[in-house]
């Protein structure tokens, strides 16, 4: 009985653990516990979203709200409505193939479902779980009346939520004949069109929807997807892929025959259209590009339809200036050469980015017309240098503008031609400047391999360039490859060299307000694209590309601007991108044939006229302020052909001297000894030496510089002769003649260096003459030496009562024999002492004893008070006055290149000029 039996707490713990239950109870019962919690609050969250969702209002299913549009100053110039050109239809006037080719495309069970299609909502649900919310719809066309009519088109579950509610609401309370009515009747097709009957007026000249042919009624059920992309007007080859989808789609749900589709593919969509197009809307090609960022910023919002307010940045003074000068106006300063030539510009405020104006194209009548300006894109040609190349590598290698480039060949690229310069030549070693300033392709090219293509890469792409495949080609950098930029997103590079190295992506919309007062702000973030000395010395090469370059059809006089011009292949396109500190401008010219396909451009300059003519105009009547060199950047003038850069020396011609920008830090120290000029020989001095018929020339050189002596001489007063060249400092001269006089001189020399000479003379006596003769040579008398301030001369003069002699006249170490007895000295310094040394020497070489004396050139102001009172007038009183100083006006050392528009010959891929 002891043995079986069990303490109290041990029967205790052995009954709890028999009744513990396994883990994965707990975890099912936990998760079960969870998932109630959750579908109670969600259920309460959908109640209450349902509470909240607005009440359906049969007046707005029939209305489409009228969106407002403000310029920059906040006043109206826009109300985008489709009220005035909407036709009302009902189900009657629908031809069944109508019926059935929208159904096909937008709702295939649409006369099936209760409002949601639910397979369709599973396949959404499972795409959104794996693809992120909002990656695809379910969308009914109950839906979209439901959303087009009472929701914002944010995508966020509340209004999805509400959506569904709504839509079960609508599908109660109205038929399914009359919510495809309310659809047909409101969705947008483009080309100011709302509603199907007026769709199939500005399209095809239809008022009758059962005269609709089958490619036409594929075309209107494919536009409401994408009204702007799919206008047959302007895109026949995108409105061609989108009715060829409607057709294959009415074909899979068995609307039509496969042999109906082939037929109706076989139409020319430009045929179907009519020749007039609706009246047109102000400032069309701006308004484009507003109806794009808000589409891309606020997700399906509607410009045309949900009743917005949109604020943008429209200048309607520049906008109305642009678009006149893309019209073929006899009041028009820019005289077209043919009318196959497209052009586009864009204008933006350098500071913000913000575009105040935007040309789409020549002659556009403002009915959504080829948008060149935001659309597509193409080649930029030389435009791409600042910003592949000279910008890159100037932020990343902090290299000067003074930088050395050899252009001495062409650049060679292995599997590919060589890159050649626009005009066919070399000019070797050249600065950064001027390889800038003609638009050279070798040195741009050069100094790309200097940075590195991957560092290039990202400076662009922090400009907002986009390369094909994420990968930068090396001839981008001379704009020949298969990278295609906008107008608009060039004028967006371009900017941030103007605005201090800051970029912002060009907007044209500041802030939309929906109708129930929600404000959304649009204005894009600015990031530091570069530092500011890359900015302000790329804009300084660019200024000197207008005022000296080969753009300087593009000088706007009294305002400081820069720019760069650019010419693709073959001539096909024309650019040129510049700024002033108000205004950054892109314009571009193309040529086409006349059926639309690419063509040589028959005048390469339009566009810079475009932007001379448009900054001119918009500049009027406003402070254009030059660009301001901050403290990263310094002025440094160098010696021209130095390399690396040098200081010029004391020596240095002003010929030879260029004032060149550096990044502060990198400026040169070392000062070039090209042209440093050496300490002439003194006491030169040249003997007769009988005994050997030699002439023994001797002379000093106390400086420490390590030079070597050109010795060389003269016969007779014939021209002069080098000799010898040596490092001693005497020298025999053999072999000479009896009889001659000889000049001799000697130049110090170290390299390039070389004094000034120094020169002695001698005669050697005749055959006739004794021989031992000795003379007695007695000095000169007399010595005097007179400064004469009114010449500026030392005036020397001596007696002598001796034998035929010539005179040894040495001048502070310069010496030169006369024969004379007397001797002026011009070039006296003022303030310098002079030291007057004046020896005989006789017919046979015999020298007398030197005399010497000194003189003391007055400094100026001495020898003004001198000259004053010698002439009886007092001197003028400098103390208290001082003379006005003369402004005078600073130039820039700039390269001198042509003036005149870029080579029109180009090699295949080879970039412009």
């Amino acid at each position: 009985m002891a043995d079986n039996s069990q303490s109290r707490a041990a029967r205790r713990k052995q009954k709890k653990k028999t009744k513990k239950k396994p883990i994965w109870k707990k975890v099912l019962f936990s998760f079960l516990l969870i998932f109630l919690l959750l579908g109670v609050g969600g259920a309460a969250l959908g109640a209450y979203w349902i509470a909240t969702a607005p009440e359906l209002d049969p007046t707005k299913l029939e209305d489409t709200f009228s969106s407002t549009v403000y310029d920059k100053y906040g006043e109206e110039f826009a109300s985008l409505s489709g009220d005035e050109k909407r036709t009302k239809v009902s189900y009657e006037d629908l031809p069944q193939e109508l019926i059935d080719a929208v159904t096909a495309t937008e709702d295939a069970r649409f006369f099936e479902h209760s409002g949601i299609d639910l397979r369709r909502l599973g396949g959404a649900i499972l795409a959104n779980i794996s693809d992120g919310f909002g990656s695809q719809g379910a969308s009914t066309i109950t839906h979209q009346v439901v959303e087009k009519s009472f929701l914002p088109p944010d995508k966020k579950i509340s209004l999805k939520v509400q959506e569904q509610w709504l839509a079960l609401q609508l599908e109660r309370q109205y038929s399914k004949e009359e919510i495809l009515e309310f659809y047909l009747n409101k969705v947008f097709y483009g080309n100011r069109a709302y509603g199907v009957a007026e769709a199939a007026k500005n399209y095809f000249g239809k008022t009758d929807l059962h005269e609709l042919t089958l490619p036409e009624v594929a075309i209107l059920a494919g536009l409401p997807q994408r009204p702007t992309a799919y206008n047959p007007f302007e895109n026949p080859d995108l409105t061609e892929k989108r009715m060829n989808t409607v057709l294959t789609l009415m074909v899979r749900h068995g609307k039509i025959t496969e042999e109906e589709a082939g037929e109706a593919r076989e139409v020319d969509i430009p045929s179907l259209l009519v020749e007039s197009r609706p009246d047109p809307t102000p400032y069309e090609a701006f308004l484009q590009q507003v109806d794009k960022e808000v589409r891309e910023k606020v997700g399906d919002a509607d410009i045309y339809s949900d009743g917005l307010k949109v604020y943008t940045t429209i200048d309607p003074k520049a906008q109305e200036y642009v678009e006149f000068l893309l019209t073929d106006s006899e009041e028009n300063p820019i005289n077209y050469p043919d009318d196959n030539m497209q052009a586009a510009m864009t204008v933006l405020d350098t500071k913000s980015g913000a575009i105040q104006a935007i040309g789409g194209s020549r002659n556009n009548e403002g009915v959504q017309g080829f948008n060149y300006a935001i659309r597509d894109g193409s080649q930029i040609g030389s435009t791409a240098k600042p910003i592949m190349s000279f910008g890159p590598a100037i932020e990343y290698n902090k290299l000067s503008t003074y930088h050395q480039l050899n252009d001495d060949a062409p650049y060679e690229i292995a599997g590919s031609s060589p890159v050649r310069n626009w005009n066919r030549s070399h000019a070797g070693w050249i600065t950064m400047r001027h390889a800038m300033n003609q638009s050279l392709n070798v040195p741009t090219l050069k100094l790309l391999d200097e940075v590195g293509i991957d560092k290039a890469q990202e400076f662009a792409e922090g400009l907002g360039i986009k390369f094909p495949n994420d990968q930068m080609n090396i001839r981008d950098a001379i704009g020949g490859t298969e990278t295609n930029v906008t107008p608009l997103q060039l004028a967006g590079a371009f900017h941030a060299f103007g605005n201090q190295g800051i970029y912002t992506e060009p907007y044209a919309v500041t802030s939309v307000e929906f109708p129930d007062g929600r404000v959304v702000d649009l204005t894009p973030d600015s990031t530091a694209a570069m530092s500011d000395y890359t900015a302000y010395m790329v804009t300084d090469m660019l200024k000197s590309v207008v005022t000296s370059g080969t753009a300087t059809a593009a000088n706007v006089p009294g305002v400081p601007v820069a720019g760069k011009t650019g010419t693709t292949n073959e001539n096909r396109d024309s650019w040129f991108a510049g700024y002033s500190t108000n205004y950054t401008i892109t314009a571009w010219t193309g040529g086409y044939t006349e059926d639309g396909k690419r063509a040589p451009l028959n005048d390469t300059s339009i566009a810079q006229a475009l932007f001379k003519n448009t900054m001119q105009k918009i500049s009027e009547g406003i402070e254009t302020p030059d660009f301001a060199k901050p403290d990263s950047v310094v002025e440094v003038t160098v010696e021209k052909g130095s390399n690396p850069p040098a200081l010029p020396s004391e020596y240095t011609p002003d010929s030879d001297k260029i004032t060149e920008l550096f990044v502060k830090g990198t400026e040169p120290k070392q000062t070039s000894e090209k042209f440093d000029q050496l300490d002439s020989v003194s006491g030169l001095n040249a003997v007769y030496d009988e005994e050997s018929n030699a002439i023994q020339v001797e002379w000093n050189y106390s400086a420490d510089d390590d030079v070597s002596f050109e010795v060389s001489a003269s016969v007779d007063g014939g021209q002069m002769q080098n000799l010898s060249s040596t490092e001693d400092t005497s020298m025999e001269i053999t072999e000479v003649e009896p009889g001659a006089s000889y000049e001799i001189q000697v130049v110090a020399v170290n390299g390039s260096m070389k004094s000034d000479p120094s020169t002695t003379s001698v005669t050697v006596p005749g055959e006739d003459e004794e021989e031992n003769e000795e003379e007695d040579i007695p000095p000169v008398s007399g010595l005097t030496a007179q400064y004469i301030a009114a010449s500026s001369i030392i005036d020397v003069n001596w007696n002598y009562d001796g034998p035929d002699a010539s005179f040894e006249v040495s001048v502070n170490g310069q010496t030169q024999t006369v024969q004379s007895n007397g001797i002026e000295i011009s070039g006296a310094a003022p303030g310098q002492t002079y030291t007057i040394n004046v020896t005989p020497i006789g017919a046979n070489n015999t020298r007398g004893d030197s005399q010497s004396t000194t003189v003391e050139v007055p400094a100026e102001e001495e020898a003004n008070e001198n000259e004053a009172e010698n002439e009886g007038v007092e001197p003028e009183e400098e103390e208290n006055e001082e003379e006005p100083e003369q402004d005078q006006g600073q130039g820039e050392d700039q390269d001198q290149g042509q003036g005149e528009g870029e080579d029109q010959g180009q090699d295949q891929e080879e970039s412009e000029e």
